[in-house]
């Protein structure tokens, strides 16, 4: 029976971290159904959702402390239920730019919260020197949801911050 680990690093960005732990889940025998890395200044991100046997995710477990202290890298591991894929025909993005305010972004999540909308991706970043800030939010909705009065309430909240905004069918 399959078991399911999502195991998060971060570190110092240079090169050959993300090698060596992709070869570790490999070396444990373990799956990888999905990963995401980004770059944050000087330091990167790494996660990955792992599958594998019990002896399989038992094995990583073990071996990723001492990995982490030879790549002086933070390291979490959590067990997790299952893998469940994304319904990809009611998949949205909600783009916005515009220069950079504070409470855009804990609006805009707050937008989805309060509509029990989940986000499954959020990317954002701001331009230091032009101060000009974007992100890029996808999410899913039910088929009973209205997607046009969504997009009406997004671009209304856009307005309200003085930025663009866009919902785009994926």
């Amino acid at each position: 029976m399959s078991q399911y680990l999502v195991l998060t690093a971060m570190g110092a960005d240079r090169n050959g971290s993300v090698s060596e732990l992709t070869n570790l889940a490999t070396e444990c025998e373990c799956n990888i159904l999905d990963s995401r890395m980004a770059i944050f200044g000087k330091e990167f991100t790494f996660i990955m959702l792992l599958q594998g046997d019990a002896r399989s995710i038992n094995l990583i477990e073990a071996r990723l402390p001492a990995m982490a202290v030879e790549l002086e890298l933070i390291t979490m591991m959590k067990r997790t239920s299952g893998y469940l894929t994304l319904d990809k025909t009611q998949m949205y993005s909600a783009e916005y730019t515009g220069i950079d305010q504070p409470g855009i972004l804990k609006a805009v999540t707050a937008f989805f919260a309060n509509r029990q909308i989940d986000i499954s991706s959020l990317k954002s970043d701001i331009d230091p020197v032009t101060n000009n800030m974007s992100a890029i939010i996808e999410f899913t909705v039910n088929q009973d949801t209205s997607i046009d009065t969504i997009e009406t309430d997004f671009l209304q909240l856009c307005q309200q911050f003085d930025i663009q905004g866009c919902i785009r069918k994926q």
